[in-house]
């Protein structure tokens, strides 16, 4: 019963009865929500807004009231008789009660009027005074000026923004100013009260009870008096509002306004005062005006989720009722797979098994299609972790299963491994780029694939991106196919070498009835490719009928002397003809038969050799080859010539910059014509005196060259040398040890110290060693 009510939630015939059902359920709620937010939303907010205008008029009334109290107060002192025309010949010393009447007056007008922050009196004469309340006489004629500019106003009563106070000098004041004394058609002095700022914005504030908004006022000619805020910058709101205003070109009026995605409902009229009129402009938010609508508004839409809710489930009960049979009959026909057949497709329940049965033939043919463009890298996945080993936890059953997974026919199969390897890529430097091995191993392996397959039933190529190429051949149990193997290779040494212009050489591995036996025979075929001689033409190596040249061991001799020369081009500086030994060092184990493993070792050993001498000279190869492992990198190189680019670029060139940081050319050239005075005369008596003469300097100077550029003092290197010369006789001569040491420029009994010092062995036991090799 769960599943069919899982269908029941799913499926679209039930979703539109269910949805019909609610429609019709929620009609008479929405209708009375709508009409109740139309009665209590629209109706009241306009009433609201209504409300808020009219405040506003009579509050601006009020405001209009208390500047008109500030100008009636002033006027009606300015006719008290203490401001008569006697005070034109004022004097402190003859009148000091007239003083303190005039200053105790001044105080009490700034007490009666709440918007009066000072009240001040100036005096004309031939000494200008003033009253703030105090007497003070004014000395200042800047000062002095600016009240001269009010008396020479042509109104008697007016207002001004002005700046008349040092205390109020950081700020613009406004100021109502009247002369005195009225009665005069010249006054001589002038009253002038200072508005204070903070309270008529507070009292501005009035005119907009709220957090957001603004109120301020503005002068006839359209200049900002004050603000709500306070500031004397007009706000970029207020700044918007004051062109707003002033456009309509109206007295008073209101309009709404969007700034900010805020709409504010603006109010403004205008005050008569003494000789101006200004205007004052209200912005009040919408939204703080209406906030008992939103409440109301908020508590019907909660209601109405309430009510429709309801509906949602009352509806959902009767769907449910009513399609339950229907529900039932499609969990028995489709099972399980109704239920995610109709939440992803949305199909009708009738056509449920129609779209099920088409859904899940796409789903195969997709599967297959991906599995078909996969399955090659599978298999050479599989093939490349066969014949390297990491399958060998596998028994012989589980590895066939897994290939006949892949596809392949193994019953009754035995197995032939192929290693493919190809030389000379450093001649096709017109055809390919340095780093297009990949490519051209890629181009070979093609070539073997198209070559197999046209020989034989099964047969899979292996890619190792590196100029060699794996190949493994199914053939039918029972057969002898050596000949036709041995064909075979022949032919795809011809292929590759027609196309691709390199030498091929192919190791054909022993024949395998087991698939468990196949890395080994790969791994058999790769070491006998290894022990291949460098030779510039196609090599075919059947490791079941191998040539009996192969078989017989080749004594390889290590060209000692050419090493001994390189390291001494290298420690001389002389870098052309240290490249040019090394291609002969080469060249030498080439032609003396050296296979590709005997040539690797024999590299490895000069490389040994060269960061010895480096360590000898006193430097530090891991700082001259960023601490790069140069025998890793030696060992990835197959081509003969490429070998010889790398000790060019990567161990002279580098070994040659540091010394020609350490050594100058001319500590270079004595060291080196005092080693060829010393290899040309070390069986003679040598000192070292005899040899700084030789090479024009002095034995100071000598020494320590030498020891800068070889790493060892002259005694030390005179002695390897000699014992060098006498192990090469000993080597390769029959001469008597005597003779030997005199050859060396040794007496006989000092010979066998020295030898036995050096190399741990008496002479006669370093000849019968090596002869015993």
């Amino acid at each position: 019963m769960n599943q069919g009510g899982n269908i029941v939630l799913r499926s679209k015939r039930f979703r539109n009865n269910w949805i019909l059902i609610l429609i019709i359920s929620s009609i008479p709620g929405l209708i009375f929500g709508g009409v109740i937010y139309w009665l209590a939303g629209d109706r009241l907010e306009n009433e609201l807004l209504q409300m808020h205008n009219k405040q506003i008029q009579q509050r601006a009334a009020n405001i209009n009231e208390q500047f008109s109290y500030l100008e009636t107060s002033v006027v009606h002192w300015a006719f008290d008789p203490n401001f008569n025309y006697s005070l034109a010949s004022l004097s402190l010393s003859r009148d000091f009660e007239i003083v303190r009447d005039i200053t105790k007056t001044l105080n009490i007008m700034k007490g009666s009027n709440p918007l009066a922050k000072a009240t001040e009196l100036y005096l004309e004469g031939q000494s200008p005074v003033r009253f703030h309340p105090d007497y003070e006489a004014l000395m200042d004629a800047a000062q002095i000026e600016r009240y001269r500019q009010l008396l020479s106003n042509d109104n008697k009563v007016f207002w001004l923004e002005r700046t008349l106070q040092p205390e109020f000098s950081s700020e613009n004041i406004f100021t109502f100013a009247i002369k005195i004394p009225q009665t005069e058609l010249n006054p001589y002095g002038v009253i002038v009260a200072s508005l204070d700022t903070m309270k008529i914005a507070n009292l501005l504030q009035t005119l907009t009870p709220y957090h957001d908004g603004s109120t301020f006022l503005l002068q006839e000619n359209g200049v900002q008096l004050f603000s709500s805020s306070g500031k004397e910058q007009p706000s970029q709101l207020e700044e918007v509002l004051r062109h707003q205003v002033l456009a309509s070109k109206a007295k008073s009026g209101s309009f709404l306004f969007d700034w900010n995605r805020t709409t504010y409902t603006v109010s403004f009229g205008t005050m008569s005062r003494i000789n101006t009129e200004w205007t004052y402009v209200s912005a009040s938010p919408i939204s703080a005006i209406t906030k008992p609508v939103v409440f109301i508004s908020q508590l019907i839409l909660t209601l109405s989720i309430a009510m429709l809710l309801l509906a949602l489930v009352l509806s959902w009960l009767a769907s449910k009722r009513i399609y339950s049979p229907i529900a039932q009959l499609v969990s028995m026909l489709t099972g399980n797979t109704a239920i995610s057949a109709l939440g992803k497709e949305q199909n009708d329940d009738f056509k449920l098994i129609e779209k099920e049965w088409l859904h899940l033939t796409r789903e195969s043919m997709s599967l297959q299609n991906k599995l078909e463009q996969q399955l090659p890298h599978l298999k050479e996945g599989f093939l490349l972790q066969l014949v390297q080993g990491y399958l060998y936890s596998y028994s012989e059953q589980a590895l066939l299963e897994r290939m006949r997974n892949f596809g392949w026919s193994v019953d009754n199969q035995q197995y032939a491994v192929f290693y493919i390897h190809l030389s000379g890529f450093k001649k096709l430097e017109g055809r390919f780029s340095p780093g297009d091995e990949g490519l051209v191993t890629f181009a070979a392996a093609n070539i073997t694939m198209e070559l197999a397959t046209s020989r034989f039933e099964q047969a899979e190529v292996i890619n190792f991106h590196d100029l060699s190429v794996g190949l493994l051949i199914f053939m039918p149990e029972g057969t002898e196919q050596r000949e036709m193997l041995r064909t075979f290779s022949q032919e795809l040494m011809q292929a590759i070498h027609h196309v691709l212009h390199m030498y091929v050489s192919v190791t054909i591995g022993s024949t395998s009835s087991s698939i468990v036996h196949v890395p080994s025979r790969f791994e058999e075929a790769t070491l006998a490719s290894s022990r291949r001689r460098y030779e510039n033409r196609n090599l075919l190596i059947d490791l079941e009928s191998p040539d009996e040249n192969d078989k017989q061991p080749s004594e390889i001799h290590y060209p000692f002397a050419l090493e001994r020369e390189i390291i001494q081009s290298l420690r001389t500086g002389q870098k052309d003809e240290a490249n040019q030994l090394i291609r002969i060092f080469l060249e030498e184990l080439i032609e003396r038969g050296a296979k590709v493993i005997d040539i690797h070792q024999g590299m490895l050993q000069l490389l040994g050799s060269i960061l010895h001498a480096i360590r000898l000279a006193g430097l530090d190869p891991n700082r001259i080859f960023h601490s790069v492992n140069l025998y890793e990198q030696l060992m990835q190189i197959g081509d003969p010539q490429k070998i010889i680019a790398w000790f060019h670029n990567e161990v002279v060139s580098p070994c040659m910059m540091e010394l020609e940081s350490r050594s100058d050319a001319q500590v270079k050239k004595t060291v080196e014509t005092a080693m060829v005075y010393l290899q040309n005369n070390y069986m003679k008596e040598i000192s070292l005196d005899s040899c700084a003469d030789y090479a024009g300097t002095n034995t100071v100077a000598l020494s320590k060259a030498f020891k800068q550029v070889t790493g060892k003092n002259f005694i030390d290197y005179l002695t390897e040398l000699r014992i060098e010369k006498a192990k090469e006789l000993l080597r390769d001569t029959d001469l008597k040890i005597n003779d030997i040491a005199e050859k060396a420029g040794y007496q006989p009994s000092y010979f066998n110290r020295i030898f036995k010092k050096q190399e741990g062995v008496t002479p006669s036991q370093y000849r019968e060693f090596h002869r015993n090799e």
